[in-house]
């Protein structure tokens, strides 16, 4: 059984990956750390928007920031998606162990 913690924070990290801009944020990081301005650019979308989308995989923990001076870097954080395997391995368990309803 997953801890409310942990459900909470696999409800999150959903979230997090069920928009198509923010998947695209994460795709672009793969190929290394990214200034913010690099990101507008990358995606054509306004800064308010892209800020919006960054929070979010900031607050799931899937990727890093970094302040230096005038400037915000940001970056995958290799661990977050670390935190999504024992949610998915219950899961797998439970298909074994429990078998549905007749009435289903």
């Amino acid at each position: 059984m997953l801890s409310d913690k942990t459900r909470a924070k696999t409800a999150e990290m959903c979230h997090a990956f069920q928009d198509g801009m923010r998947l695209d944020i994460l795709d672009w990081l793969k190929e290394g750390e990214r200034g913010a301005c690099e990101l507008t650019d990358a995606s054509q979308a306004g800064q308010s928007c892209l800020s919006f989308h960054r929070k979010v995989l900031k607050d799931a923990d899937l990727i890093h920031y970094r302040p230096e001076g005038r400037w915000v870097y940001y970056s995958i954080n290799s661990d977050g998606g670390e935190k999504l395997k024992d949610p998915v391995a219950s899961l797998r368990t439970m298909g074994k162990t429990v078998r549905p309803s007749p009435r289903c």
